[in-house]
């Protein structure tokens, strides 16, 4: 779907909507562009900090950022969080990132495992492959560990979508799918808001940045993206 497309979204129904969605994959060139968006720090990213610093607390934890982009995240976290990326397009290469296509190679850092594992902004463009993506960050994860993901609210009343999505579907549908192979131990808004964006005004940053909680009905209408933490199936 075009951007100009993406604007009338509110208008249609998901169903709709999910028609229009491209089936393409976006390769390294496209990703190699599109990170440089990210290089400073943006709200989902500076609340998923916040998260990952309290989850770890002061215990030295190892972390992969999947789909790390420009590893913004990194410059956030505590000195005792150990952090290791993985991306498409990785622009300065170091000993903690690697370069990878991860639609076509398993999510993996060697044969490491790892006490958190961060997916922000990556399930909707993995189309098809989402139950396998699920399962490899499963097998990567360590027992007690925590998978922390977000994924868009396509249930919001003004939805937008980005014309790069291929992957777009109903909360719902979202959930049952991670609940495969998670334990999803809690999930709530990034943030609420009318627009289907970031809030960008410093108060209303500051309080939704401290506010984890789901608000029946508001937020299924009005929660911008969800995070979901959860930890690895038993059995």
């Amino acid at each position: 779907m075009r951007a100009g497309a993406a604007r009338r979204a509110g208008a249609r129904t998901l169903s709709e909507i999910m028609q229009h969605v491209s089936d393409t994959y976006y390769g390294r060139e496209f990703w190699a562009r599109e990170n440089l968006n990210y290089e400073r720090p943006h709200f989902r990213l500076e609340k998923a900090a916040r998260l990952v610093n309290k989850i770890a607390g002061d215990e030295h934890v190892e972390l992969l950022d999947v789909g790390c982009g420009p590893a913004a995240l990194m410059g956030l976290l505590r000195p005792n969080i150990r952090y290791y990326g993985i991306d498409i397009a990785i622009h300065r290469l170091a000993p903690n990132l690697i370069q990878s296509d991860i639609l076509k190679d398993p999510i993996r850092f060697g044969e490491k495992q790892f006490d958190i594992v961060v997916a922000q902004g990556v399930f909707e463009y993995v189309g098809q492959h989402q139950m396998a993506k699920f399962a490899e960050i499963s097998r990567i994860l360590k027992s007690g560990g925590t998978f922390l993901a977000s994924y868009v609210n396509f249930d919001h009343c003004n939805k937008q979508i980005y014309w790069p999505y291929n992957n777009v579907q109903r909360f719902s549908d979202f959930y049952r799918s991670l609940s495969e192979h998670f334990e999803v131990r809690r999930y709530f808004p990034t943030s609420h808001r009318w627009h289907h964006d970031e809030p960008r005004k410093r108060l209303m940053r500051a309080i939704q940045k401290y506010t984890n909680v789901n608000v029946p009905v508001i937020s299924r209408m009005f929660a911008v993206e969800y995070f979901f933490l959860c930890s690895r199936k038993v059995g």
